[in-house]
Formats: structure tokens, sequence, C-alpha cells
């Protein structure tokens, strides 16, 4: 089967969860005799053409004009990715099937899918109406209507979650049998090689101090003024703690000026971006794992905080949710409660022996569950049932020069 796959991220461009998606899952399929090919942004320090693996990965330039704002540069992505595109099928082939990641390339998917007559499936990983709590303005509607008309567009709809499933239905009024729920999975060798640094650790945290760790966009809906919320009484409780928050993002400065007003910036560091091999450094390091999302379609980084043998603390947000049992793989706490999220936090620190015991359990739950080979097999199944239902029904388009011989 030959499978291309349209996002605007791909490692090491790595802007949400998206990428490490689009990476597991294409390099799996590859792997299983698949020809895949991801087309996506380039990034400083990539080639243009190389072949990841299993995987031949296309990073396109925009065009060298300034965008006015984001949409519009969305558009001149869409526009190289398609004129990229065409090229590639002329000169190599038809594809079996094009997989669109979320609606940033909905409209080169498109172009793709009529031009040649190929089927479309696409994964829905977050929509604008959630992340916003609703839609309150001209760009919010304009992207909430694109992936309204990428879901229209799609032959069958991919989702990570429940949550995601019941939130595309409403939002887009999408039809039951038109959606699959496959979760986002995580490498499960993520870590090998990689052990509890003395020395690394030392850089955040005194040898007294557990480390409650995050780690994630600082932007409001990821949830870390929560925790800032939430860091006086954890520290009332317990005061040999130290919380690592690891990431970029707008919300920085506020989130550091929380900190100092509340008197507990001594207690609080901010790492800003961390590179991979020190992220998987400090997860090992770490002895809580927090995410206090208020909107997660999915959460990816609770799977690395199982992988990493880290207790790991959730709110109740959307997928979240789905992933971690209370009190038995890991703690959950009420969704932007800083009450409820500090008595998660402080039952893993003041309960070694049953922290031990959940990250036991996270960590087989993981590779039961949310491992690759599982969710390729699935995507693949979603693949074989949209080429036959393609060809069962002998899916074209009218030619141009037919329609002009009508005339």
């Amino acid at each position: 089967m030959r499978v291309l796959m349209l996002s605007w991220e791909y490692p090491p461009r790595i802007v949400g969860g998206i990428s490490r998606v689009v990476h597991g899952l294409a390099q799996k399929i590859a792997s299983e005799g698949n020809e895949v090919h991801v087309i996506t942004c380039w990034e400083m320090g990539t080639k243009e053409l190389e072949k990841d693996k299993n995987v031949y990965v296309h990073r396109l330039h925009s065009y060298d004009v300034v965008a006015n704002n984001f949409v519009d540069w969305v558009l001149q992505l869409n526009y190289v990715i398609i004129e990229y595109g065409v090229k590639l099928i002329n000169e190599t082939g038809r594809f079996d099937i094009i997989h669109a990641h979320d609606w940033i390339v909905a409209f080169a998917a498109r172009a793709l899918k009529y031009s040649f007559t190929i089927p479309m499936v696409a994964t829905i990983h977050a929509t604008e109406h959630g992340r916003n709590c609703g839609i309150h303005n001209e760009t919010q509607s304009y992207i909430s209507n694109v992936e309204w008309w990428l879901a229209y567009e799609s032959w069958k709809l991919i989702v990570n979650s429940a949550y995601m499933r019941n939130e595309v239905k409403h939002v887009f009024n999408v039809p039951d049998d038109k959606i699959y729920i496959i979760p986002n999975g995580v490498d499960l060798d993520k870590f090998k090689g990689y052990e509890r640094d003395i020395e690394y650790r030392r850089r955040f945290a005194a040898d007294n101090e557990k480390i409650v760790f995050f780690v994630g966009r600082l932007v409001n809906e990821k949830g870390v003024h929560v925790l800032i919320d939430a860091i006086p009484k954890t520290l009332h409780y317990y005061n040999d703690a130290k919380f690592v928050i690891a990431g970029k993002g707008p919300e920085l400065e506020h989130l550091k000026a929380m900190a100092y007003h509340k008197g507990i910036a001594h207690k609080v560091y901010f790492t800003g971006y961390l590179c991979e091999d020190e992220l998987k450094k400090l997860y090992k390091c770490a002895d809580v794992a927090v995410f206090p999302s208020l909107y997660e379609p999915f959460g990816i980084v609770a799977l690395e905080g199982m992988v990493a043998n880290v207790p790991v603390v959730v709110s109740e947000a959307g997928g979240l949710a789905e992933i971690v049992e209370h009190g038995v793989d890991g703690m959950k706490s009420y969704t932007g409660n800083p009450n409820s999220l500090a008595d998660s936090i402080l039952e893993i620190l003041h309960n070694p022996d049953k922290a031990e015991k959940m990250k036991k359990r996270a960590f087989e739950k993981v590779n039961t569950i949310y491992n690759w080979d599982i969710i390729a097999k699935q995507t693949l199944n979603v693949y074989s049932d949209v080429i036959r239902d393609a060809r069962r029904i002998n899916w074209k388009l009218p030619s141009i020069k037919e329609e002009l011989d009508k005339l």
C-alpha cells in the first residue's frame, strides 16, 4: 500500500502532539512493508528530502513572501504542498490513500484527492471550538469552518479518544459510522538507555527535594496556572518539593509573576525549551509528572510519563481521563481545581509504596494498549476499508473532457 501523509509538523519540528503521532504511526506502518511518504514543513537544519528509517520525508519551504498572519501562512503552505504533491504523484505514481492530519493541511489534501481520485481520511487531533471553549471571533470561526469542511471531505475520520468522538460528532454534526477511535501511541523504547542522573538532577532540585514535573506548551489550555495555584497547599503539607516546569509559550512571564506574588518563586524552576535529550533526562529525575490541562483531546505526555516510570497526575479533562484510572495507575484531579490537584500530588508524595504500584500498572497499560503495533494495525484496517469501499462503488470524478464533450 502506498500512503501519503500530510502534516505541518514532523520531527525535529515539534509544535504539539501531532509531530510524535505522525512519526510513530508513519514509521510503524512503513515497517509493515507499506510505502509511506510524509509531506511536511521544512525545519532549520533538516534535509529537504530524506529517508527517515522506512519513511520518505519531504520537507517543503514556504514561499518567499511574508504572510500577514498565521491563516495566510497556512494557505501558502497548502499551495506549496499541492505543487509538490502533484509533481510527486506524476513522477512516482498514484497513492492508495491520503491521510491528512488536522485542518492546517485540509486544502492540499482535498486538492490532491480530487486531482488524482485518491480516497482521503483525516485525523482530527483537536478542534478550535474545544481549544477556546467555543468560537469567539472571526479567525476562530474560519478555522472551525475549515475543520468542518475537512471532516466533510474525508471518507472516514480518526479521533484519538471517546471524548474527541463526541466533540467532533456534535460540533461538526458528523455521523457515528464515519468516526473511528484510535488512540495515540508512545515509543516504548523512548527512555531506553536513560537512567536517573543525580548530577543532572541537582541542576533543578536539592537531593532532599522531590521533583514535581510538568512539560508542555505554556498556554492557558494546559492548565499550568492551576498547578501554580496548587503549589502553596502542596508545600504546606510537603515542603521538600520542587516544581520544575519545562516548555515555552505566551504564558511564561505571567506564570513567573504568579509564582513570585505567591511567594513560591524559589520553589518553581522554569527551564524554558529543552531538547529531546534533556527532556528524557528530566523525566527520569522526576518523582511526579503533572498534567493539569483544561482541554486535552488525548494527552501523549501522560503516556510518556508512564513509559518513563514516573507516577502521573492528570486532570479529568478530555482524553486524559480515559488514560488514567484514578488510584490504580495514576491520580486524577478535578479540572481547573488547584485544591484537588494538590491532593493528588500529595497522595503520591506521602505514599511511595502506592506510587510504585501505580507506576508498574501504568507501564503495563501502555505496553498493552498504547503501543504502535496495535495502533498501526487499527489504522491500516481503516485504510483498507476505505480503499475497498472506493473500489466497490467505482469512485471517480467525471473528466473535464467528458463534460466539455456534452456541451
